[in-house]
């Protein structure tokens, strides 16, 4: 059963005005709030209730296999004394090296459009020489810049994040039930879990109002539908799309769907539903990446979120697979990622290196998550060295900054809504945040 999370810090910030119109800047939240120590048992799939309709075909049937998380990969990299992490139920986590930190408005007025026309012809004459991005002029917003609005201020703790945060931003939760599932009763009626990530700028706080679009959401798919909660959980994780805008989300994933098929009629695939949002960063602790979280949505975790293997905060060692050596068969996709040579060349001979945030800008990366910390993320977030000289805060204390912010931030936004109003999607039109099955 989920714990209480306590309120003290947002009912010192609830006389704070809402947002209406660009950024306003909140004070400086205090240290994320606590809720009681969760178990760090596996989450069990319990019995639930399906239909007569055929299942879904799902990822891992698609690469061959019902476990694609699970690939028994046990011998050993020697080269540059690395040891390739093991898929099944080993214990060791992987220990090579980590290094790297990883718009505009649609106008449909003719006049603008010819005016946007012109500038893509000069940015094209001109090349780099023009600060004129062209991707921005066709309505997509870029990737590394932020809209006008939003609740963003991208440079506000630029001197005094850690470098031991590769990246950090805003992460969603949510899972889709089987085919023909529209509530599913446990977790054996969903088809997958699914993640997906929202970068900040380096140095960035949080406002108050929506989270803003910068174009940059990546959309991860986890075939084994639960959290790896401890060293023995060991799944795999695809990169389904990257860049996307909110539309993006909402036209390709978010929404419900039917299709028609020759020997079952017409089939309906359900809307993803929501199970939690929160603040992530990538680190880097040395010789190992991890991908640590700490939950902002629902107030109050309960039996869905147990079940998923969500906590209040949580953390898993993170690590890439190489894609020039072939994976076990139930875990092969048809196509790898189209690393540059750039990458490819970080990997060296090795199978597996730390997950780097560049790394899930291309389609059909894969990359482990071992289960780590389950109520606290300490072991992701330990001191750097370089960061203490250089007199920069704690990881762990930068990702509680970002929380509290975040957790003011949704608080003005009507709680659980406030996925909806990020997303820019109505709430009435999309299963709400999910708590009980």
């Amino acid at each position: 059963m989920a714990g209480t999370r306590s309120s003290s810090r947002l009912a010192a910030q609830s006389s704070s005005p809402s947002s209406s119109q660009g950024k306003s800047s909140s004070p400086k939240a205090s240290a994320g709030t606590k809720r009681k120590q969760d178990s760090d048992t596996s989450p069990a799939a319990k019995k639930g209730k399906t239909t007569g309709k055929k299942k879904q075909k799902t990822l891992e049937e698609t690469v061959g296999s019902n476990d694609a998380d699970q690939v028994g990969e046990n011998e050993a990299d020697t080269k540059n004394g690395a040891s390739k992490p093991r898929i099944d139920n080993g214990d060791s986590n992987s220990k090579e090296d980590a290094t790297e930190t990883p718009t505009a408005d649609g106008k449909d007025d003719k006049d603008v459009e010819m005016k946007d026309t012109i500038k893509r012809n000069e940015a094209e004459k001109e090349g780099s020489k023009m600060d004129v991005n062209v991707e921005a002029l066709d309505s997509k917003p870029d990737a590394s810049g932020e809209p006008e609005d939003g609740a963003v201020e991208p440079t506000e703790r630029e001197d005094e994040t850690p470098a031991s945060i590769l990246e950090k931003g805003i992460i969603y939760f949510f899972f889709r039930g089987r085919v023909g599932i529209d509530d599913p009763s446990s977790v054996d009626d969903i088809a997958r879990s699914y993640m997906v990530l929202r970068p900040l700028p380096h140095g960035a706080k949080l406002g108050e109002g929506e989270i803003g679009d910068a174009g940059n959401c990546r959309l991860l798919a986890l075939p084994k539908k639960v959290l790896p909660v401890s060293g023995k959980d060991r799944f795999m994780v695809f990169v389904e799309k990257t860049k996307m805008t909110f539309k993006d989300l909402k036209d390709s994933f978010l929404s419900a769907s039917d299709y028609a098929t020759k020997t079952a009629g017409t089939r309906h695939t359900p809307a993803a539903t929501p199970v939690g949002e929160g603040i992530y960063a990538i680190t880097t602790t040395g010789r190992e990446s991890h991908l640590a979280y700490i939950l902002t949505i629902p107030a109050e975790l309960s039996e869905v979120q147990q079940d998923i293997g969500l906590r209040e905060r949580g953390s898993f060692v993170t690590s890439t697979k190489n894609p020039k050596y072939p994976g076990p068969a139930n875990a092969n996709l048809p196509k790898g990622p189209d690393y540059p040579r750039d990458v490819l060349d970080e990997f060296r001979s090795l199978r597996w290196m730390p997950l780097k945030p560049k790394h899930l800008d291309y389609v059909n990366t894969q990359f482990l998550v071992i289960g780590e910390g389950q109520g606290d993320i300490d072991k992701a977030t330990q001191p750097q060295a370089q960061d203490e000289k250089e007199g920069k805060e704690k990881p762990l204390e930068e990702l509680e900054n970002l929380e509290g912010e975040d957790e003011i931030r949704v608080k003005h936004l009507k709680g659980d809504d406030a996925v909806f109003a990020d997303l820019h999607i109505s709430s009435k039109e999309y299963p709400k945040v999910q708590t009980t099955w």
